[in-house]
């Protein structure tokens, strides 16, 4: 079993990741050299600047809505057991970015295996339970909407039915990340430069494309195509009420601004990463600087969805 060739300044997760281990060749389980190139030199310098700006925002703002939703007695409401999951899933990925500024910095993996394991895992992670539990946010926010609509009550939304299903997430994500946590190694390029990766069994280049599918379907397409059908539902249903009073252009006014805030930020964080994988998968980048450069600013923005969930809260 071999690393699946990624050297220092291949993000792990990343498109870039992709982009090099799928354009790799393999020959009876040997890699062949190929020729890597720094990003911009002033996208490079300005890298770390911008994680640790993203790792204070983000590390700051969910811990106040995590401290707030925990200490402040009115704000324990169902919604918020689930937008508590989520600041503490956005929190827990801004804890680790310091290790991926420090890996930048340095130019290769200062640390252990298990941290590896463990940072590689929370990195995945990210990518999953933020698309969820946005997900189960809305879907909860939406189906009140409705039911107030029809002067109804949502029949088994309770606490305790938001923490199972907040918990039921935890562990379906566990499940969705292992794979990554176990296939996690830390090894030496040819110049005896240390680095965190991924390392698949025979045939690698097979199981590396797999991997990014796998993240693909998984982390995204299965969760926004959940998404829009129920909203696009939702909105169809709300637009064949034959009710016209206030409160019901209240809650379409809502539920649309629900709706565009939810798609939005998830997809203006996630879609550009994983379109960039599918190219990286599809076609033979070539290495150039500025193609390194363009993913290290795609991966970059999908971080933003740690530090910009916060300010989303405020409007849910």
């Amino acid at each position: 079993m071999q690393a699946a060739g990624l050297d220092p300044l291949e993000s792990r997760g990343s498109p870039f990741q992709a982009a090099v281990g799928a354009n790799r060749t393999w020959d009876n389980g040997t890699r062949h050299n190929v020729t890597l190139h720094e990003p911009l030199p002033a996208l490079y310098e300005f890298l770390p600047a911008v994680y640790s700006a993203i790792c204070a925002v983000g590390l700051t703002g969910n811990t106040a809505v995590i401290y707030v939703i925990l200490r402040v007695p009115k704000m324990t409401t169902v919604t918020n057991v689930f937008i508590l999951n989520l600041a503490v899933a956005n929190g827990l990925f801004t804890l680790v970015l310091p290790v991926n500024i420090t890996e930048h910095l340095l130019q290769r993996w200062p640390f252990g295996e298990l941290l590896c394991k463990l940072v590689l895992a929370v990195d995945h992670c990210n990518i999953f339970s933020s698309i969820y539990f946005l997900a189960t946010t809305s879907v909860d926010r939406s189906l009140v909407v409705l039911a107030t609509t029809q002067s109804r009550h949502v029949s088994r939304r309770t606490l305790r039915g938001a923490e199972i299903t907040g918990l039921c997430v935890w562990i379906s994500v566990t499940i969705m990340v292992l794979p990554f946590f176990a296939f996690a190694v830390v090894y030496s390029n040819e110049l005896q430069v240390t680095s965190c990766g991924l390392s698949f069994p025979q045939p690698e280049r097979a199981w590396f494309k797999a991997s990014r599918i796998y993240l693909l379907v998984l982390g995204f397409v299965v969760p926004v195509r959940t998404f829009c059908v129920l909203y696009v539902d939702l909105l169809r249903r709300l637009g064949a009420l034959q009710l016209h009073s206030r409160a019901l252009g209240k809650a379409k006014r809502k539920v649309t601004t629900l709706v565009l805030a939810m798609l939005a930020v998830g997809l203006l964080c996630w879609t550009p990463f994983h379109l960039a994988s599918i190219v990286a998968l599809t076609t033979d980048l070539p290495q150039t600087p500025l193609v390194v450069s363009i993913f290290y600013v795609i991966t970059s923005l999908s971080y933003t969805s740690s530090c910009l969930n916060p300010f989303l809260y405020a409007f849910l």
